[in-house]
């Protein structure tokens, strides 16, 4: 399995899709469904799926629904620090101001 998601697919949607997962265990949707669901394309939700499949969090069953691949801790994607930048300024900080 590559370590970068095909072209196409960002690291949001596979976040976005990862998060669903873990939020309703036992959780089973065709490629159909999960299109509608989250508003892709059949070729972007296939692959997306797909991925997570190779990834090892879900896993496709013989009906054709994708389902996570266990109920326990999940290891994708790994856990990534926010970035942002902290902008200081005195205005709006609620000081008083001497008279």
């Amino acid at each position: 399995m590559s370590s970068h998601p095909p072209a196409g697919i960002t690291e949001q949607m596979l976040h976005r899709i990862y998060s669903e997962y873990l939020e309703m265990p036992g959780m089973r949707l065709t490629c159909q469904q999960a299109q509608r669901l989250w508003g892709l394309d059949e070729l972007t939700c296939s692959q997306s799926l797909e991925y997570l499949v190779e990834a090892g969090f879900l896993a496709r069953t013989s009906v054709g629904t994708y389902a996570r691949l266990t109920d326990g801790a999940a290891s994708y994607p790994p856990p990534r620090m926010a970035k942002g930048r902290l902008h200081t300024s005195d205005a709006g900080r609620g000081r008083a101001q001497a008279s």
